[in-house]
């Protein structure tokens, strides 16, 4: 087993530059796992406030998610099977077909849904994927394509813009749990 079983945690992150905070409370529930948590920031110079909620099944594989800025926009998806996505008013969206896995710009901890479901061990080499991805500046969904590579089984995984355009290597806790996000987040 690369990471222990979750126990209920609370954690937060602080971006290495600027202002910002992030408090994420992550707990075990009936069927898989809960993520909630309240983001600030500011990403170019603009300020940002945010909630949001991920429900993942025990495989860490992401069945729900949402998002709401304190501006008051907001954004829900919803996946009843691996790859498939619908809106808030249950409408297909095909465009995120293939998609398994969400990374939320303004947190580190969506960064562990797919090192925790994929259980990469570095004699697996190198695993492209395609990501929901949500900019907080916009709460716009589109894909992303992103490369997760495990240097050190259970505690240091290469995270990698598919176009090669960005670069991280991520140290993570017993439970898969970024703790440095180089030149963007550092867990207080």
């Amino acid at each position: 087993m690369r990471f222990r079983p979750l126990a209920p945690r609370t954690l937060r992150w602080r971006p290495v530059e600027g202002e910002g905070l992030e408090h994420l409370d992550l707990r075990p529930v009936t069927g898989g796992i809960m993520a909630s948590a309240a983001v600030i920031g500011e990403r170019g110079g603009v300020p940002y406030g945010a909630r949001y909620l991920i429900l993942c099944d025990e495989s860490w594989r992401v069945v729900e998610f949402g998002v709401s800025g304190t501006d008051g926009r907001g954004l829900l998806m919803r996946s009843p099977e691996p790859g498939r996505w619908l809106d808030s008013q249950n409408r297909p969206l095909p465009a995120f077909d293939g998609c398994l896995d969400i990374d939320l710009a303004a947190t580190p901890f969506t960064n562990t849904l797919p090192i925790r479901r994929l259980g990469l061990g570095p004699d697996q080499g190198t695993v492209e994927l395609a990501m929901v991805y949500v900019p907080f500046d916009s709460l716009e969904p589109l894909v992303d394509r992103q490369r997760y590579t495990a240097l050190r089984d259970g505690e240091l995984y290469r995270y990698e813009a598919a176009d090669r355009s960005f670069t991280a290597d991520l140290p993570l806790d017993a439970d898969g749990l970024v703790l440095d996000y180089p030149g963007l987040f550092r867990r207080v």
